[in-house]
């Protein structure tokens, strides 16, 4: 039964250029798009750039242009940047347009006739040289707890504190650099806890990710608060209605983007906006989201669309970060790759493959690893699923007029059958599940033709029927694997289709085989990676951090003996909350403890800790959290594998105490 469907991919913010990890979200959405569009269901796919807010305002000024122009140039990079990759969007629009601008207030309205909206006064702290409201990226200072320097307004870098930035000690805009004042303003807030019932029942009803809908429950525990949905002027994005000098803050009008893209398709196209929108439809909503925005689109979002009286999404599919060979990406490493920069140097598809057999329907981060990243595509792609073509096509062509004959096989019986399982795979976001089916198919086709090696039949009579049987159900293999990957490779599949003179690779298309069919003469369909192009991606990338001369200031004893890193080098660092299951003595070593470490959604690790000394009954330790180096490459000891390091001081001596997070930590947050 054909279905309706509607999917959204997260806003990019309009105030840089698209990177790789970016990409990882518009890539896994595009494929599972191009995958229903291949079963003849109707879909959309629309999408917006995120115009609003302070940072864009100040970005604008700085550069000496409006902040209208500054939003229009870099679309024109997104959208070249995501048609480069192939992502197919059918309409790509701007929250800074006049449909955002009326189903924002409109919802607002609706929000506010229903009593979800209040205001009160708050206390912010104000730059009276800029006269603007600081945000707390925008305010720096001392920590109040370790007195480290040049720390933000929320949370110290140095020591991990979190804090209000009200507790910064000589605070400084960093805007303007003048001290900011504290001054108080009325501002409107969202009273989500009116629907805490309603959102305790959606976020268990399969709408989310097992993983995300158990995070929420915390945040249920918790206990709901009400959301600042207003910012003071000067402000980049809607005034609020009836609120003169206030306006929306931008993450009220973002998620409302997606309604205003449809909007726009809708009116280039004629569909009917209400009836994808309001609350009964039975058409399908999706979002593609991150990670780190899951408490917007699954509490606040489906809120204020309960609210306002439409429908909410039927799915919120959040996926994790990328990291570039296991770490965070670094600009001084060259790992922080902006998309256009890979564009410049390699083709799309292989990214979207590798990234591909990579996804599935978690939210695991991913790593791109770039000596693996050349080594699969070039076994897969071109040893394997074009390798199958270009052998047998040469024989089609020279001894039997491009012609195919017509086969049967159980290979054939079994790669049709296999598209049941495939598009399963893609159904459920299990990309990386698909991709292994693929290839095992790739390898027992190149078995098949490997078995009954046609270039030695040639040899003996190069029209022999037997070449003309094997190659063909060599091509007729090609094909089968070209539609399971057309959703991933949709120019391979394009060419592959010129090459079989069909007209598409649609999914029910597997099940009619070409039979006596005449094919094209085989063109090359993709081009071996090689190192040097990876290394030419990560030159452009590398950006070299310019050395800071040394301060007239003599330097402290530890100062003096300790070397510096930057912050790239710190970033890499993945520190976690730890929770000790277990401590338990090592046979034949004095100073170190067993530790069986708890990190919540990423598992269980073993580590071994010198820190026996400290503590003499270790059964004292379990229940205890602790800070641990979760992305340390585990090391094979006599004793067994540590996977990890727990961190820990001392005064000297030997004497080691474990450091223990503030309470409310939980098992598996990362450490900032």
């Amino acid at each position: 039964m054909s279905r309706r469907i509607l999917v959204t991919s997260a806003l990019p913010y309009a105030n840089g250029p698209i990177h790789l990890g970016h990409m990882v979200e518009y890539i896994q959405t595009d494929i599972w798009v191009r995958y229903q569009r291949s079963c003849g269901h109707e879909v959309h796919y629309v999408c917006a750039d995120d115009a609003h807010g302070t940072a864009i305002m100040l970005r604008a000024e700085q550069q000496g242009v409006t902040p209208e122009a500054l939003i229009a140039a870099v679309s024109a990079e997104h959208q070249r940047d995501f048609s480069d990759f192939f992502i197919t969007f059918d309409h790509y629009h701007s929250t800074h347009s006049e449909e955002n601008r009326h189903y924002s207030t409109l919802i607002y309205e609706r929000l506010k006739a229903a009593g979800h909206i209040s205001t009160r006064p708050v206390q912010q702290l104000f730059d009276p040289k800029k006269g603007l409201f600081l945000a707390d990226r925008f305010i720096k200072g001392q920590c109040p707890k370790c007195q480290d320097d040049d720390q933000y307004g929320d949370s110290c870098e140095r020591c991990g504190a979190t804090y209000a930035a009200t507790e910064l000690k000589n605070a400084h805009s960093t805007i303007s650099g003048a001290t900011p004042v504290l001054r108080e303003s009325e501002h409107y807030f969202f009273e989500l806890p009116h629907f805490a019932d309603m959102l305790a029942t959606w976020t268990r009803q399969g709408t989310l990710q097992a993983e995300v809908a158990n995070k929420l429950g915390e945040w249920f525990a918790s206990g709901l608060a009400a959301w600042d949905i207003s910012r003071d002027a000067p402000y980049f994005g809607f005034e609020i209605p009836g609120a003169s000098g206030k306006y929306f803050y931008v993450w009220l009008d973002a998620p409302i983007g997606y309604m205003a893209s449809f909007q726009a398709l809708c009116k280039a196209t004629g569909l009917d906006f209400d009836d994808w929108w309001r609350a009964d439809s039975d058409s399908e909503l999706y979002h593609f989201i991150g990670k780190d925005i899951v408490y917007f689109h699954a509490l606040f979002w489906p809120a204020m669309l309960e609210g306002a009286g439409f429908r909410k999404p039927s799915g919120v599919f959040a996926h994790g970060f990328l990291t570039v060979d296991g770490t965070k990406m670094s600009k001084s490493r060259g790992t922080f790759i902006k998309a256009r920069t890979y564009l410049e140097h390699l083709p799309a598809e292989p990214l979207r493959y590798y990234f591909a057999g990579k996804l599935n329907a978690g939210v695991e981060d991913i790593d791109l690893n770039l000596e693996d990243f050349v080594a699969r595509v070039n076994a897969d792609l071109v040893g394997k699923v074009v390798n199958i073509a270009s052998r047998c096509a040469g024989f089609i062509e020279r001894n039997f007029a491009n012609t195919l004959a017509a086969v049967a096989h159980p290979l054939l019986d079994a790669a049709v059958a296999a598209g049941d399982s495939i598009g399963q795979a893609y159904e459920k976001r299990e990309y990386a599940r698909a991709v292994r089916e693929i290839m095992a198919l790739a390898d027992q086709a190149n078995q098949y033709i490997d078995e009954h090696k046609p270039w030695t039949l040639a040899k003996k009579d190069a029209q022999d029927p037997k070449i003309a049987e094997v190659c063909s159900v060599g091509i007729e293999l090609f094909r089968q694997l070209m539609t399971y990957l057309a959703p991933i490779l949709p120019q391979m599949a394009a060419q592959a289709c010129a090459f079989l003179r069909i007209d598409d690779l649609h999914w029910p298309s597997r099940r009619r085989l070409l039979g006596q069919h005449v094919i094209a003469d085989f063109q090359p369909l993709m081009q071996r990676i090689e190192t040097q192009q990876i290394k030419a991606i990560t030159d452009a990338s590398r950006e070299t951090l310019t050395p800071v001369a040394p301060a007239a200031a003599a330097a402290t004893p530890d100062q003096a003996i300790l070397p510096t890193i930057g912050i790239d080098e710190f970033l890499a660092i993945d520190l976690r909350v730890a929770r000790i299951v277990s401590a338990t003595l090592v046979e034949g070593a004095d100073k170190l403890l067993c530790l069986q470490l708890d990190l919540g959604t990423a598992g269980m690790r073993q580590v071994f800790a010198g820190v026996r000394q400290a503590y003499p009954d270790p059964e004292a330790l379990v229940g205890r959290l602790t800070l641990m180096v979760a992305n340390l490459q585990p090391r094979k000891m006599k004793f067994g594998i540590s996977a990890g390091m727990v961190l820990a001081a001392g005064p000297g001596g030997g004497d080691l105490y474990l450091l223990s997070p503030d309470s409310g930590a939980q098992p598996g947050m990362r450490a900032r």
